[in-house]
């Protein structure tokens, strides 16, 4: 089963690639996009029997290992 696993910044962590792409943006004439945000995104196949065990497997995975808890938020969509 693959499992998606979506990684931002928590609210209020700063982002310097998303400023970064921010500001290139309004460079090109983009005046209208006021925020950009940067995250992770990962695929993860899990050989498990249930749609259950692979949504666990992956929050202990991305908990422990794809996202930093002290700025980083994740979810996990089955």
């Amino acid at each position: 089963m693959t499992v998606k696993i979506i990684v931002t910044h928590k609210p209020g962590v700063l982002d310097p690639q998303g400023q970064t792409v921010l500001k290139n943006l309004q460079q090109l004439g983009h005046k209208d996009v006021h925020d950009v945000r940067i995250g992770k995104y990962i695929e993860i196949d899990i050989d498990v029997s249930s749609r259950e065990e692979a949504e666990k497997k992956a929050l202990e995975i991305s908990d422990k290992m794809l996202a930093n808890p002290v700025i980083e938020t994740f979810r996990v969509e089955p």
